[in-house]
This record gives C-alpha cells, structure tokens and sequence, in this order.
C-alpha cells in the first residue's frame, strides 16, 4: 500500500487506516457489530480479535492506526500488539484522542456508554493514561468531536496544554461531529495552531468536503472516518441505491463507498472500521477502485441533509 505524509506534519501514513472503535468494547453503534463479536466479548478475547485485525492490517500495508480514550481497552490492546511484534513510531503512525470517558464497564447494556467533557482537567487525566499505554509511541493527539458549540477550540488553558505537547514533538489534530462540521472545521484553520483534522465525510454527509479540502490546502492532514456511516453504506445498510451501484461494478458496497472517499484529492487517510479480518479485507479492495465520472456523479445522489443524517446516526443503537 502507498504510503504518504499526513498533511505537513511529516508523519507517514497509508491511503487506509484502522480505527479501533469497534474493536476496544464489547459494544459500539456499527450495524450488526454483536454479530462480527459473536458473544466473543470478554477481554481477553476481544484483545485477541484487535490483535489479529492488527496483523492482518499491518501485513496488507496499513500504516496509520486511531485509537481513543473511550474506546474501552483500545489503547490497551493497541500497546500490547506494539510491544509483541516490537513495532514502534518508525514502524506505524499511531493516533488517540481525549475527551470521553469510557463509562460502559465493559457492558452492551449500559445506559451510558461514555460522557463527554472537553475540559484542561480531563485532557491533563487522560494525557497521563493514554501515555501509559502508548508511551513514545504516540504521535497524534486529537480533541475528541470538537464542536464549536463546546468551546474547546477557544479554551486558552487547553490550547495551552496542547501547545506544550506540540512542542515535545506530538502533532496535535481535532476531530468533528455533527451537522456543523463544516464551521468547526473552518474556526480550526482559523486559529492555525492545529496539525490535522479527523471528520465525517461519506455519500451520505458529504457536507464538510470543501471546509476539509480548505484544511488540506492549508497544510493540515486529513484523516476521514465513519465512511460507511456506521455500516449503512455496506451489504447490511439501509441504501440500496449503493448496493445496486455496486452491483453494477462488481465490488462491494463498502468498498465503493471507501473508494469514493479515496477519490477525494484532500483526503490523506481513510479509516477502516472493521470488526473481522473479512470486513478488511472488503475494505481493502477499495484500493483497487478507479471510479469514473459516471459513476462519482452516480453516487453523489445518495447525499442526505446534514440534519437528516445525523439524527439517523443518533438513534443507532448500541449493540
């Protein structure tokens, strides 16, 4: 897999990476995730299935890995591959994120499955517990879904603190959520003390396209997550106007979905969010697909209002 730097920041990524979201906790909101677990969702057996996407990631070429705090034990797991197959910075470009606490107790029951809060003192406790787990290892550290109604951008003891970790070498980045991605994402240029953004961007919300192409022109890396929207934009979603496109081309809908987002000049990753080393490799094949004109214009219809798809969002439920 081609590998390249992540905006300005000199940082060597692959065109797709993996995010541990699903992989960290017993539950998460992707469609049909208690199935890929198969009732497998102790700890060490769920450490045991992020090991092996791991491998089988690192073996396909993926060079870029995203964790966070709230991701259950994904920094756990995530440090105990490195240190077994003795991978460090040089090797994979690792990226975490503060600002949600994991509140499930390793339940799919649970009423709360993580709180948010975006204050110094949460980013002073989880810098601390995200360095216990990652070490040096650490590249990349985001704000987790910045938005511009919670402040964070413009809180001058956070922008302090990430200052003093940009200075120590740690590129600092922000990720969005929402419907106001595109603002969020604009105030961050703005402000011009951030190395990369993380955000939304798929057939479905592909709304903070040009606010991302202005980070890129800017200098800043661009890394793009949920772009099969959480599993409706593969076999088992809810669009069947991509599944008939894919149909037509002969890939899967998770992989023209991937590839559309590849397409995207401004995009330096795009993150796998696979559960099965079956779901990967589907995900991968998006790296095989040139997309012609016809068909780009094809898919752009699938495009719902912001609003729309992030009501949507809300409601799936934890499984």
């Amino acid at each position: 897999m081609a590998v390249r730097t992540l905006g300005d920041t000199g940082l060597p990524v692959s065109r797709l990476g993996l995010g541990l979201a699903a992989l960290g906790r017993p539950g998460y909101i992707n469609l049909g995730h208690a199935g890929d677990l198969a009732g497998e969702t102790g700890v060490a057996a769920m450490e045991a299935r992020a090991h092996e996407l791991l491998d089988a990631a690192y073996t396909a070429g993926v060079r870029y890995v995203d964790a966070a705090r709230s991701y259950g034990r994904a920094e756990a797991f995530l440090g105990s591959w490195l240190r077994a197959r003795g991978l460090g910075a040089a090797d994979v470009t690792v990226g975490s994120k503060w600002g949600y606490t994991y509140t499930a107790g390793w339940s799919v029951d649970a009423t709360v499955n993580e709180v948010k809060d975006l204050s110094i003192d949460t980013l002073r406790r989880q810098e601390q517990e995200t360095r216990s787990e990652l070490g040096d290892r650490l590249a990349l550290y985001q704000i987790h879904s910045a938005t511009l109604e919670s402040g964070v951008l413009d809180n001058h003891d956070v922008a302090a603190e990430l200052a003093r970790l940009r200075l120590s070498g740690v590129r600092i980045g922000f990720t969005c959520t929402g419907p106001r991605q595109r603002e969020t994402i604009e105030r961050a240029i703005d402000l011009g003390t951030f190395d990369a953004v993380q955000a939304t961007w798929n057939l479905l919300d592909p709304a903070a396209g040009p606010a991302l192409a202005a980070a890129h022109a800017a200098g800043l890396g661009v890394i793009v997550k949920e772009a099969v929207a959480n599993g409706r934009l593969t076999a088992r979603g809810d669009v069947p106007e991509l599944i008939a496109a894919a149909r037509d081309a002969g890939v899967s809908p998770d992989a023209l979905a991937l590839a559309a987002v590849l397409a995207q000049p401004w995009v330096d990753v795009v993150l796998s969010g696979a559960s099965t080393t079956a779901m990967l490799a589907s995900n991968l094949a998006a790296l095989d697909i040139t997309l012609d004109q016809s068909m780009l214009d094809r898919l752009s219809s699938l495009a719902e209002p912001p609003e729309d798809y992030w009501q949507t969002r809300a409601a799936l439920p934890w499984n």
